[in-house]
């Protein structure tokens, strides 16, 4: 479910499984979330995705017995490490970023096969990743849904604990305004100080980074989501 809006969205999260998928995928389930099937990319990962209104969140490792097949997860830690930014344009946030002076690959296609209305269909995507991350200790890339009708169906919306969003993202950093800004400048969008941190303002969530004079790099910290009834609890990720 995409919005048309005239800032760049938080399109997903990533919670790095490393070769552990099929041991952790059932501590989401028996939270209330429905789960994809397991679906293997063309680049040789795999994963399941929690899917929500705006958004979602990946499952990400790799068949265990396997080396990781892809190099810029290889040495992801296990836990939530990735922040993913939506674009309508691979190719024009490819020009942006690389004439912003970012170390920035070439638009990449990533395939996989989804279930759609009984038949296994190929969900299709645009990315744009870093050949340099931007902030350290936060991998972030870009994702555009070639074919959304697949990730965003009701059936996967459809949680028994009632979740419907994400509706914040936590992050710390050693120099929270340095990382803020940065973050921003990746997204193109505004930033401003909130408390004792920063929130990036992305379309449809707000990021915000706490300072954090004992973290020796930035990093990922939770997720806020909210269900059905309105209420808003932190992610429980179990790692």
């Amino acid at each position: 479910m995409l919005h048309a809006v005239g800032r760049t969205e938080f399109d997903h999260a990533v919670i790095m499984v490393r070769d552990r998928l099929e041991e952790l995928a059932p501590h989401f389930e028996r939270q209330g979330y429905t789960l994809s099937d397991t679906a293997i990319h063309n680049l040789g990962s795999w994963n399941r995705l929690i899917v929500l209104e705006s958004a979602y969140i990946e499952l990400l490792g790799w068949p265990p017995g396997k080396p990781p097949a892809r190099k810029e997860i290889a040495d992801s830690p296990l836990g939530l490490e990735a922040l993913v930014l939506r674009t309508n344009d691979a190719q024009a946030t490819y020009e942006r970023l690389r004439d912003a002076g970012f170390a920035v690959n070439p638009v990449q296609v990533l395939k996989r096969d989804a279930q759609f209305d009984g038949q296994v269909v190929e969900a299709q995507f645009h990315t744009v990743r870093f050949a340099e991350q931007p902030v350290p200790g936060i991998r972030m890339y870009f994702c555009r849904h070639i074919t959304p009708e697949y990730v965003w169906t009701p059936a996967l919306m459809d949680h028994a604990n009632g979740a419907t969003s994400v509706t914040r993202i936590d992050a710390r950093s050693p120099d929270a305004r340095a990382t803020a800004e940065v973050i921003a400048r990746v997204a193109d969008v505004p930033v401003e100080a909130a408390g004792e941190g920063w929130d990036v303002l992305l379309g449809n969530v707000r990021l915000h980074v706490a300072q954090d004079a004992a973290a020796s790099q930035p990093g990922l910290v939770a997720l806020t989501l909210e269900n059905r009834a309105g209420s808003h609890y932190t992610l429980d990720i179990g790692l």
